[in-house]
């Protein structure tokens, strides 16, 4: 399948939610002052779904599509994100290593999807991988470091995003829908298994105490990981995925970490090891590689037809 080319509007689509879920992972961890990762998550897709359930259509895809992507995006990647942000993920770390959703749809798409790389996709990737392996070596358990432990939860809500990605793809080939009521309706999904994680680890008193006793910072939480971080900017991020290949949409989220660590410094006065830059550099010079490498093959593609 040949890449279309990114529209103005798609580029400006993708910075918008490269801006906002640069900033996500500073609202996550703020949120989880107050709120148990599973709570986290159920009240934000209740507060995703449920009211605008009586506006919005259902969209005109099976059921099964609309439940695993629920699942994937929502109770997988969020849940593994949310655990590894209580158990020592630094919000700056948190938005290089999700980026592994990069890595691993590319390797997903090619069996599943019949989307086959580019050389320049894979070498940017490859690149890319290695400024994650740095930051993974650069663990400790002091105060403000990155844990082994939240490194490997954060790894597994890579994957899971990956697999919301070949989801986006495979209902695509159904029929057409549109990228807000899919949002919606499959934002249901995650909120009982999330209440009832929340019922068995948190335990019934706790859930009820932090429900009566939740603040406004807490609550602007829940609103902003909701309204922004999933309804608009998973739509738009749907949407592109809709029009382009996988392995074209996926690598902007590699830009996720420069608002990611910004914001993380600028909040919460995270500074990540200078192994740890090293390692975020790279994986930028991995986007760098992949997005240069498609330019250019397009470039030579039209010298060699005449059209410049």
């Amino acid at each position: 399948m040949n890449a279309l080319p990114l529209s103005r509007g798609d580029l400006l689509r993708a910075l918008a939610v490269v801006i906002i879920w640069g900033l996500n992972f500073v609202v996550m961890k703020v949120g989880l002052q107050g709120l148990s990762p599973m709570l986290l998550g159920a009240l934000r897709f209740a507060a995703a779904g449920l009211p605008f359930l009586l506006f919005v259509k259902r969209p005109p895809l099976p059921w099964r599509f609309i439940a695993a992507y629920g699942l994937a995006q929502g109770l997988g990647q969020f849940g593994f994100l949310f655990l590894g942000l209580q158990l020592g993920m630094t919000a700056g770390m948190a938005s290089v290593v999700m980026q592994t959703q990069a890595f691993f749809t590319l390797l997903l798409a090619a069996p599943l999807l019949g989307e086959r790389a580019r050389g320049a996709q894979w070498l940017g990737l490859s690149v890319a991988l290695v400024g994650l392996l740095l930051i993974a070596t650069a663990h400790g358990e002091g105060p403000g470091q990155m844990t082994l432990a939240g490194f490997v939860l954060t790894l597994g809500a890579g994957f899971m995003w990956a697999v919301s990605n070949i989801v986006v793809r495979l209902a695509n080939r159904v029929a057409d829908y549109d990228p807000l009521p899919f949002i919606v309706w499959s934002s249901v999904f995650p909120i009982l298994p999330f209440a009832a994680l929340a019922l068995w680890m948190d335990g019934p008193q706790s859930v009820v105490r932090q429900l009566t006793g939740i603040g406004w910072t807490a609550a602007l939480s829940v609103l902003f990981l909701a309204l922004f971080a999933t309804l608009l900017a998973y739509g738009l991020w749907t949407r592109l995925l809709k029009r382009h290949p996988a392995g074209r949409v996926t690598p902007f989220s590699l830009l996720v970490p420069v608002v990611g660590l910004w914001s993380a410094w600028m909040f919460f006065g995270e500074w990540p090891l200078p192994q740890q830059w090293l390692g975020a550099v790279a994986v930028l010079m991995g986007l760098v590689v992949n997005q240069m490498g498609g330019w250019w093959q397009a470039v030579r593609a039209r010298r060699q037809t005449g059209q410049i």
